[in-house]
């Protein structure tokens, strides 16, 4: 059995929860009291036949879905099960590298070669750079990325950094319903994954993008995210806090000339897969053969080129935004 105190450092603390009056309250939970949780929790969702399921429904995971609900059992079980019917569909870990390929061509988003001070992996993000019209192929990309980004952390780390970088971003760049799905996918089915998200000299016509995109965030999400100026001492001091600036890319204001090289990251990426398909064999694990999804050479002729469409994100699934009760699908 997973041990609660293995991950207090990430976990513990203070979290709001709401009073009579709809005042915020501060309460914390001991160590005692979140194992409580989990146990709770584990009953709502019971069991399932899948091994790989099962190692999602782990301890740590389930401290991240409880966090996110506030410690509320029943939202949380309900948030988890959505969660869970979405990965048994679409099946995030056998994504790998020659299906998104042609996606990532342009950098537009990249796991950078270094980590943040506290250990967070971090993922580079340039919509500017965008090079397909696929919302379908953009959204498989994301989580192909989350994914890796995961599977790079240190073991006493669970969240990662965005750093988005807005040169050559304009309001056509990002389609509303891609931008909508990216936070849905983050926020129902990696939630307390993301640690801190940086975006980095945006332009001044992106501000009423953002009026629009604000609401889509929950309340602990929009806390994350940080404005950062290359011309404001005091939002620099953000990247000196948060980065080793010898390490951190000098379009974010760091000392690193580096920049993203295509074929020396394909290198790197397809080490994560077999990385990646290594541990789920170590663990007994045997991924299904898949023939679900469209081939890279028919998403990159524009095969499914509905941008809008969040059909094509959950693949037939309800939205983890429409969760269900009942028991987890075997």
């Amino acid at each position: 059995m997973f041990d609660v105190r293995s991950i207090s450092s990430i976990s513990s603390g203070p979290f709001s929860v709401e009073s009579s009056n709809g005042a915020t309250t501060e309460k914390n939970l001991t160590l005692e009291e979140q194992q409580e949780k989990i146990n709770d929790l584990r009953k709502e969702l019971g069991e399932h036949s899948s091994e790989e399921i099962q190692d999602f429904l782990s301890d740590a995971s389930c401290l991240r879905f409880l966090r996110a609900r506030n410690w509320n059992v029943q939202k949380a079980s309900k948030m988890m099960k959505s969660a869970v019917k979405w990965r048994v569909s679409y099946m995030p870990q056998k994504i790998n590298w020659d299906d998104i390929a042609h996606e990532a061509e342009t950098g537009k988003i990249y796991r950078a070669d270094y980590k943040d001070k506290h250990g967070r992996t971090v993922l580079v993000l340039r919509p500017g750079l965008e090079n397909t019209t696929s919302g379908k192929g953009q959204i498989k990309y994301l989580v192909y990325c989350l994914e890796k980004a995961i599977m790079n952390l240190t073991e006493d780390q669970e969240k990662m950094v965005w750093l988005t970088d807005f040169q050559s971003w304009t309001l056509g760049s990002t389609p509303l319903k891609v931008t909508r799905e990216t936070v849905n996918v983050l926020q129902d089915c990696y939630p307390e994954r993301l640690g801190l998200a940086i975006l980095y000299n945006p332009p001044r016509i992106f501000e009423s993008f953002w009026k629009i995109v604000k609401p889509f965030l929950d309340h602990e999400t929009y806390k994350k995210v940080k404005f950062v100026y290359s011309s404001d001492k005091e939002s620099q001091k953000i990247m000196a806090d948060v980065f080793d600036l010898d390490k951190l890319d000098s379009a974010f204001g760091g000392r690193n000339p580096a920049t993203f090289e295509y074929n020396s990251y394909a290198e790197r990426m397809r080490a994560d897969d077999i990385k990646m398909g290594s541990s789920f064999k170590s663990n007994g694990i045997t991924l299904p053969q898949d023939h679900s999804h469209v081939s890279a050479d028919k998403e990159a002729n524009g095969g499914d080129s509905d941008a809008s469409s969040e059909d094509s994100f959950y693949s037939g699934t309800d939205s983890p935004n429409h969760e269900e009760g009942g028991s987890i699908p075997a």
